[in-house]
């Protein structure tokens, strides 16, 4: 099945690079969120360093993920910062892929697509440029994540460009969506634009998605 920028369909196992990993909101094997991937990539490591190959398109296209990636983001942001929870409606729905170049964030996806058996649930990964995993989220969620590091430069892919008409988001303490950003309660530090972003309530009863 396509996954991503052009069918939401039924589950499959991959075998991508070195690992691939579908999980759900309680992160098991149960239960899944259909579409999020988490990715493992291999790392060499030397006395100059380390490297690592962040993204083939061929091998994408290969397991199904048909994404054409138009535009490329990198946030530099300090330990609390809380970002999201942030999506593009209508025709700029975006898919993402995402990971961490420095320090380590907890980055959260919460499923938005109405007809989805898990609407409203949402699955989260630590992120690091230790673990080195990279996360696939496609159209029809919203994203955020909280900074778990003194700084973390955070890397995006997106496969449909920014639009400022089009950006929704909701909030991120949202008592509904109950996510733990596993930060203390008052280290957190959040924009005032996402401070006025709505709860997933006043979400659903606007249909704005």
């Amino acid at each position: 099945m396509i996954f991503g920028c052009v069918d939401f369909g039924q589950s499959a196992k991959f075998d991508c690079l070195v690992k691939l990993y579908f999980f759900d909101f309680a992160n098991t094997m149960l239960n899944m969120i259909n579409g999020l991937i988490v990715l493992n990539f291999r790392s060499f490591a030397d006395d100059r360093g380390r490297f690592f190959e962040s993204y083939h398109k061929e091998r994408y296209l290969k397991e199904g993920i048909l994404c054409d990636f138009v535009q490329d983001n990198v946030s530099v942001s300090s330990y609390g910062v809380i970002r999201g929870l942030h999506f593009q409606s209508g025709d700029f729905a975006q898919a993402k892929l995402v990971q961490v170049l420095k320090g380590r964030v907890l980055d959260v996806a919460v499923d938005l697509r109405p007809d989805s058996p898990t609407f409203g649930q949402h699955y989260s990964v630590e992120l690091s440029d230790e673990n080195h995993l990279q996360f696939f989220i496609p159209r029809g969620f919203a994203h955020g994540f909280s900074v778990l590091s003194d700084e973390a430069l955070f890397h995006y892919k997106c496969d449909n460009y920014y639009h400022k008409a089009s950006e929704r988001g909701i909030i991120y303490n949202d008592p509904a969506l109950n996510i733990d950003w596993q930060l203390p309660q008052g280290k957190e530090i959040v924009s005032d634009k996402d401070l006025e972003l709505m709860s997933f309530e006043s979400l659903k009863n606007t249909m704005n998605f």
